[in-house]
């Protein structure tokens, strides 16, 4: 009677073991299938595309029933195209872009190796946190159009003054990412860490920052936002033949010839190149991120 209860505990531990071993495979083989293309289609790529049509209707129904009548409040759609079009034949649309994106980069840039390190100091040394914590968070709540007339004043009119306006809107929004990102690593992995020999950089190189790394992506990401802002608001205010021409100075000039399809056509650049970065650079970085962890299906 023993030898038959033990023999159908074995067989019950053993289909258990099966059917997790089956359930395991069956979550493995759900990971690495592709996703159907309607699905892409149906979930990622209409609902923008249907969003931007829907605005295009509102804004044309807007025009054409003559809710606002004076075009140079708000110009058609087809005004504001035929705007990007000549600047298109005319080369100068992507010296626009250009040179307002090669600018932001660059400041993103800088104000990232300034930022990762201030970051892990006032994560890490109690002292730096208690002195410099609160002013790093006063400074990402101020307002960047507050550093463009003293960058101006300090620096001039030049592409210096673009960059240090940058890094003061950038720089506490990165240090304060890492910052929460180092708060939310569990003990545990810095007591294991320890235990292993992972202690000083290393364990700051092979423990933290990997811990750390969803913070530190959304604090990159609104750092990345800051800095956009940032530059926009420089290149709107401090305007110099020598800078050239970029989407702020182009929004600005509308502004001043009164020119409402020239500071759409600016907006909507604006708009593209900030969605455009997100996609192409932040979004990837966040999925494989949310990926890693496993935490996000491929």
């Amino acid at each position: 009677m023993a030898s038959t209860d033990s023999t159908t505990t074995v067989d019950k531990d053993g289909n258990d073991l099966a059917g997790l071993e089956a359930g395991l495979d069956a979550l493995e083989t759900r990971q690495t299938s592709r996703t159907p293309f309607r699905q892409t289609l149906t979930e990622k790529i209409l609902p923008p595309v249907l969003a931007v049509a829907l605005v295009l209707a509102v804004w044309q129904a807007l025009v054409s029933f003559k809710v606002v009548d004076d075009p140079t409040k708000l110009p058609a759609p087809s005004a504001v195209w035929d705007v990007v079009h000549q600047a298109w034949l005319q080369g100068e649309l992507l010296g626009y872009i250009w040179t307002s994106v090669s600018r932001g980069l660059l400041g993103f840039c800088f104000a990232l190796v300034i930022g990762t390190p201030l970051g892990l100091l006032v994560a890490r040394v109690k002292f730096i946190r208690a002195a410099i914590g609160p002013i790093l968070s006063g400074l990402q709540s101020l307002p960047s159009v507050a550093w463009v007339p003293p960058a101006v004043i300090w620096l001039g009119l030049n592409n210096s003054m673009m960059y240090a306006v940058i890094l003061l809107g950038a720089v506490p929004s990165i240090a304060n990412g890492l910052v929460s990102g180092v708060d939310q690593v569990p003990p545990l992995f810095l007591r294991a860490g320890r235990t292993l020999g992972a202690t000083g950089l290393k364990g700051t190189w092979h423990i933290v920052l990997p811990a750390a790394l969803p913070g530190y992506v959304a604090g990159l990401k609104q750092g990345w936002a800051f800095s956009w802002r940032s530059l926009m608001a420089a290149e709107i205010i401090a305007s110099f033949p020598d800078l050239g021409v970029g989407l702020g100075q182009l929004l600005e000039n509308g502004r001043n010839a009164s020119d409402m399809a020239m500071v759409f056509e600016a907006i909507l650049l604006i708009l593209v190149v900030g969605i455009a970065i997100d996609l192409l650079i932040f979004s990837p970085l966040e999925r494989w991120v949310l990926r890693s962890r496993g935490l996000l299906v491929k």
